[in-house]
Formats: C-alpha cells, sequence, structure tokens
C-alpha cells in the first residue's frame, strides 16, 4: 500500500558527535482516510494529538549541533510510538477526556496494521539511526529524546520549567538535572510529571535493554508554544547537550536493571 507520507523522518547529523534526538511526538498528522478519528479539528491542536512545540526545538537542535534527529510523522491518537507494542495504551479510546470514536471499537486487523505501517517503522528508523551512529565512533551514543507537557494537569499548575524522565540509569539524567538548575532561573522536575520507569517505552526499548546512556527530557509547551521560546530553549539546551556529549563515561554500554523488571532478552533493541 502506497503511504500517504512516511511515518518517520530522518534528519541528517555528525555521526561523530556521538548524540542522537528523539522526538516520538513531533507531529499531529493523519492519513486523510482516518477522516480526523472521528475528533474536531480543534483537537490535534491540543496535547493529546502530539507535543507541542518539540518538532521545532528538536529540528533547531539539530542544526545546532550537526547531529542526527529521528521524529514521528504521525499523531499519538492514531498510535504512540512511545508506548511497547503489547502496551494496552498504545492506541487510546479516551485521551484527557475526550473520546477517540476512530479508535473504539477497533479490530485486531487494524490494531496490527497501525503497528505494522506506524508504530513499527518509526522505531526501525530510530534502531538504524542509534546503530549507525555507534557503527560509526564504535562507541555507545547518547539519546536524548524530547517531549513536552501541558502547565497545567486538572486544574494544577505545574511549577517545573522542564523535567528529566528515567528509569535507573543515572549516567545522563543526573548531570542534565544538575546543568539545567545550574541555569539559576529554572524550576527542573527529577521524573516530574510523569515517572521515567516505563516497560517497553522508546527508552526502554533503545537505551534500557541496550545499555546506552539516555535522558528523556520534557519541556512544558507554554515556554516554547511559539518560534521566541524554541529559539530560547536552543540555545540553553544545545551547550548543555554538546557538554554531555563530550563525557566519555556516557559513551560506555553500561545495562541497569530496568525498575519495571527483568528485561525480556529476546525482544530487546527492535
Amino acid at each position: 500500500m502506497q503511504l500517504e507520507y512516511s511515518p518517520y523522518e530522518t534528519i541528517d547529523g555528525d555521526h561523530d558527535s556521538g548524540i542522537v534526538l528523539l522526538a516520538d511526538h513531533a507531529m499531529n498528522r493523519l492519513p486523510a482516510s482516518y477522516d480526523g478519528l472521528g475528533l474536531p479539528e480543534t483537537a490535534f491542536a491540543r496535547h493529546i494529538a502530539y507535543d507541542i512545540g518539540i518538532e521545532g526545538l528538536t529540528r533547531e537542535l539539530s542544526r545546532r549541533l550537526g547531529v542526527p534527529a529521528v521524529l514521528s510523522c504521525f499523531s499519538r491518537l492514531l498510535i504512540d510510538p512511545n508506548r511497547g507494542e503489547d502496551d494496552p495504551t498504545l492506541i487510546m479510546k479516551i485521551s484527557d477526556g475526550a473520546i477517540v470514536p476512530g479508535n473504539h471499537p477497533i479490530s485486531e486487523a487494524e490494531w496490527n496494521h497501525r503497528i505494522e505501517t506506524y508504530h513499527r517503522p518509526y522505531h526501525e528508523a530510530v534502531h538504524r539511526t542509534i546503530s549507525a551512529v555507534a557503527g560509526r565512533t564504535g562507541r555507545a551514543p547518547i539519546v536524548l529524546s524530547l517531549h513536552s507537557y501541558t502547565p497545567a494537569w486538572k486544574g494544577v499548575a505545574r511549577p517545573w520549567h522542564a523535567a528529566v524522565l528515567w528509569d535507573s540509569d543515572p549516567r545522563a539524567a543526573l548531570p542534565l538535572i544538575s546543568m539545567l538548575e545550574a541555569e539559576g532561573d529554572l524550576v527542573i522536575g527529577n521524573n516530574e510529571p510523569y515517572d521515567g520507569a516505563l516497560k517497553g517505552d522508546t527508552m526502554y526499548r533503545h537505551c534500557m535493554t541496550r545499555g546506552i546512556a539516555h535522558a528523556l527530557l520534557e519541556v512544558r509547551q507554554d515556554l516554547i508554544g511559539d518560534e521566541i521560546g524554541i529559539r530560547q530553549w536552543a540555545e540553553r539546551l544545545a551547550p548543555i547537550f554538546a557538554k554531555l556529549g563530550g563525557r566519555d563515561e556516557l559513551h560506555e554500554y553500561r545495562r541497569y536493571p530496568s525498575r519495571t523488571g527483568p528485561y525480556d532478552d529476546n525482544r530487546q533493541g527492535r
């Protein structure tokens, strides 16, 4: 079947940098054949459809650092690339109070079609990019995944400007938190507003199972909701990411036990 667009975009970069950027929820696009999943067009301007500001931030950081990046090109309302294939929330029936008619009911054939057509190709692109950088340098790359979150949840304001999510590998996460806090004007969350230990998610699949140093950075959406905010945060983050990339100890393969439980070594990586 001819797709309307690729489920992922890979931005080329210097593989010698040893850094890979990921954006699981970069875009809010859907194939026209899904007719908006029965949702109003306004739903696709909300966080339920994508991570606001992250496409622009990822592109700008990739440009400034000269590093490769992989972005998903479909809305997480279609299927969530930051979930394992066996996660029951892979295709959401309700998201932040919005019922998704096109996802319920859903046949097993359609569920598998979305995995094979969108979810799996994205992860294959992530795997290829990480492996290409590792093959070029002969060392493990550092993987930095970019996300954004809403300023408030259920009426409660979120005080963090940004947050770092991680499971049990502290090598990139803790230095990243320290460097962000050293900026002096930021409130930084440590596994807030979400816990970074999620079995089967992108960081688990491509980094935890392979012993690759990594961190997931969340930036509050209102801070990167326009070009000015994106540029300001790229200016902040680019030198910090570059410093992480210069740490030799972060380019070693070292596998930590996950807080989610034992690994299934027959399913790791891809």
